[in-house]
């Protein structure tokens, strides 16, 4: 019995092989709810909060974050692959699911009397071997890969087909292929997905890729241009209404008159603002050119008519988000004071239109030239599909930013896990002596969850499919993946079913450790200071 005891007598406590049977059965609870969702055939899992609002999703982050999980390790493990998708943006289910078919494994040694450190170690050697395993078998990617739109479109076909429709995935990894060409600098520099805003619409219609921005709102006066072509943008930060001082002052007047006198005046201050940009839009529209004005401070209903005379198009109350992508998309520099415009801080952009659904007003900012921003505009019947894209979306950026990044991809669909597994029990398992060989072999063993689950997802017989992937990749020493449809084995790289290196390595680093930090777990306490009552007395 622990010493805790007699410090903390109303402390709950779980001691030696209990200890180890808990952590082991939250592992394989939580590896058994995400089983069903992983890979393209995977089922989905229908979320309802506590105010009855439904949720469709097979994404493994929606899942662990939305449920609530109330037991300690099962919340512990939850995190940690949370924690994976903050670094790589995916790999979530693949996380939980090793880690847990990890403890499984390790589970039946340790029950024969093998101790956890031991077994340990075994687990981290064959980590470090996968890891080198890894960096042999990427795939390491040619200089101008930005270049090869195939490629790309496979790469964010792997992630979305694994959380959306086919058919949908397939629209989705054309736009965002465009998207990252677009936001794309330099193979040196780290990829800002922040200059890609997504932006979703309610309407029956595909999602698309729109090489410029699309403002949530529109301008507010009914005369101005709904569509406008050959556009200057002026992106400024200039107030066009009437402000209050910063100080609390008031001015006083003895009659009407200097009443009037003082209102006059302070309209007339405004107008000569706006006469200011009447002015500089005349002096650089040449003919056929229009002029569009996004303000991020407010502009007032008179200062709107004056504009809506001159055949201007003007935006008020911009987002500062949007203000910093307008000028990476349309080029320009923001304009803060209206004493010294420059025709070089306008921006242009082939065409300006608005777009009123329902009570919404939409402002479309296209074909700007050399853009480097950009807006993903999804589209769907209903809020769920809308979700789950949006869902998705994320995912397929992450995916096409580590590939580029990384320089290097790995095959899919179970190749490097069955290529791994096979590599450590031929190469690696004669060369260690010892107890160590146990945890090697459990790791060997652990890795195949990955096929074995696309197999069960899949509906083929779990067993055949795995002897037919080893027996090919024994022959062949080629890296074969499974085909979820009819259960042979493929060449994923034939196929164009690629995974992330980044996401591989490190949900083999994140599993393991939190797997051994588990397995040597050999006490459970719950010993908060609220626990710390006093003793009864004895009597």
């Amino acid at each position: 019995m622990s010493q805790l005891r007699d410090i903390s007598p109303n402390a709950e406590i779980v001691s030696k092989t209990q200890a180890r049977a808990v952590n082991v059965a939250a592992g394989v609870g939580l590896m058994n709810v995400l089983k069903s969702n992983l890979g393209p055939r995977g089922t989905l899992k229908l979320l309802v909060g506590g105010a009855g609002q439904l949720k469709l999703t097979k994404d493994g982050l929606v899942l662990l974050k939305e449920m609530q999980i109330q037991h300690p390790t099962a919340a512990l493990i939850a995190r940690t692959a949370t924690a994976q998708d903050d670094v790589t943006g995916d790999g979530t289910t693949s996380t939980v699911l090793l880690c847990g078919e990890l403890m499984r494994q390790a589970d039946k040694h340790i029950s024969e009397g093998l101790h956890p450190r031991i077994l340990v170690e075994g687990l981290e050697t064959a980590r470090d071997e996968a890891l080198k395993f890894l960096n042999e078998i990427k795939v390491e990617n040619k200089e101008d890969m930005i270049q090869d739109r195939d490629m790309l479109q496979s790469i964010a076909l792997t992630s979305l087909a694994t959380k959306l429709e086919y058919d949908m995935s397939v629209s989705l990894a054309d736009a965002l292929v465009s998207c990252v060409q677009c936001i794309y600098s330099d193979p040196d520099e780290p990829i800002d997905l922040n200059r890609v805003e997504v932006i979703s619409m309610s309407r029956t219609k595909e999602s698309k890729f729109v090489n410029g921005l699309v403002l949530d709102h529109g301008a507010r006066h009914p005369d101005m241009p709904d569509v406008l072509e050959n556009c200057k943008i002026m992106t400024c930060n200039v107030s066009l209404e009437y402000e209050k001082t910063e100080t609390q002052s008031g001015f006083f007047y003895s009659n009407a008159e200097e009443r009037e006198k003082l209102v006059e005046s302070e309209r007339k201050w405004l107008d000569d603002r706006c006469r200011q940009v009447i002015e500089f839009k005349r002096a650089v529209c040449k003919e056929g050119e229009t002029f569009v004005i996004i303000n991020q401070k407010g502009v007032d209903p008179l200062s709107l008519d004056i504009f809506a005379k001159e055949g201007i198009l003007c935006l008020r109350r911009a987002k500062r988000r949007n203000m910093e992508r307008l000028t990476l998309a349309c080029g320009g520099s923001p304009i803060h004071s209206l004493q010294d415009m420059e025709e070089s801080q306008l921006g242009y952009a082939g065409k300006v239109s608005q777009v009123t659904l329902g009570e919404t007003k939409y402002t479309f900012v296209e074909e700007c030239a050399n853009a480097k921003s950009c807006t993903l505009l999804l589209q769907g019947p209903n809020e769920h599909a809308i979700a789950q894209s949006k869902d998705a979306v994320k995912d397929g950026l992450r995916a096409l930013k580590n590939a580029l990044e990384d320089k290097a991809v790995i095959p899919g669909a179970g190749a490097f896990e069955v290529a791994t597994s096979l590599h450590l029990t031929q190469k690696v398992l004669p060369t260690i002596k010892g107890k160590s060989k146990l945890g090697i072999q459990a790791f060997a063993d652990a890795l195949l969850i990955l096929p074995k689950t696309l197999a069960e997802n899949s509906g083929l017989d779990i067993q055949d499919t795995l002897f037919n992937l080893q027996e090919e990749r024994q022959s062949s020493g080629m890296m074969v993946g499974l085909d979820v449809k009819t259960g042979e084995p493929i060449l994923p790289a034939d196929e164009g079913v690629w995974d992330n290196v980044r996401v591989k390595r490190q949900s083999l680093y994140l599993s393991t450790v939190l797997a051994s930090q588990l397995l040597l777990v050999d006490e459970v306490m719950r010993a908060g200071k609220q626990m710390g009552k006093q003793p009864p007395m004895q009597g």
